[in-house]
């Protein structure tokens, strides 16, 4: 384990001595990031939860890295126990865009694991339901992928029309309104 080990609280690090090549890096009095391999991640959560009290999935989060092809997820789980969040991170290949599903860790990852598939396309093995739940008439590519254009994909989709309705035509009349 690559850490600051003297900033790191007793009580996490006797769980993190486990675990091999994670990096561990203080954040804060109650904050700390914790990268790692992906396989290595569940492992993670697991003795977080079961033996560091870390029972409270607070989210998951997706990070699109462009230059790097590789999606960025990382897990926030927190602990009433010690009053303590970390951040877990790890990478994934943005081809295939796969990874497990830690639903069966904690079930509120269903949520942000669908969230994460409909808006970024990653699929999580395993994970109860990824069906669409925002987008359900979106048929266009994960929208908050860097590579998406907005604009190009307005242009291709919808016909532009001029939007002056008589509220505005009102307004205009009397000297406000849009200035052109």
């Amino acid at each position: 384990m690559t850490s600051q080990r003297a900033s790191v609280p007793a009580q996490l690090d006797h769980i993190l001595h486990e675990m091999s090549e994670v990096r561990v890096t203080p954040k804060g009095e109650r904050r700390v990031r914790v990268d790692l391999a992906a396989d290595r991640l569940p492992t993670l959560l697991q003795l977080l939860k079961g033996h560091g009290g870390f029972l409270h999935l607070s989210s998951i989060s997706c990070v699109d890295w462009p230059e790097t092809d590789e999606f960025e997820l990382v897990y926030h789980v927190w602990s009433y126990e010690s009053k303590m969040l970390i951040s877990a991170h790890t990478l994934i290949a943005k081809s295939p865009g796969r990874f497990v599903s830690v639903y069966d860790i904690h079930a509120p990852a269903g949520f942000y694991e669908r969230d994460i598939h409909e808006m970024y396309g990653v699929h999580f093995e395993g994970s109860p339901n990824l069906n669409k739940f925002i987008l359900t008439s979106w048929h266009g590519p994960p929208p908050m992928l860097k590579s998406f254009d907005t604009r190009a994909y307005v242009d291709e989709t919808y016909a532009w029309r001029d939007y002056n309705p008589q509220w505005l035509k009102d307004i205009a009349a009397k000297g406000g309104g849009i200035e052109e």
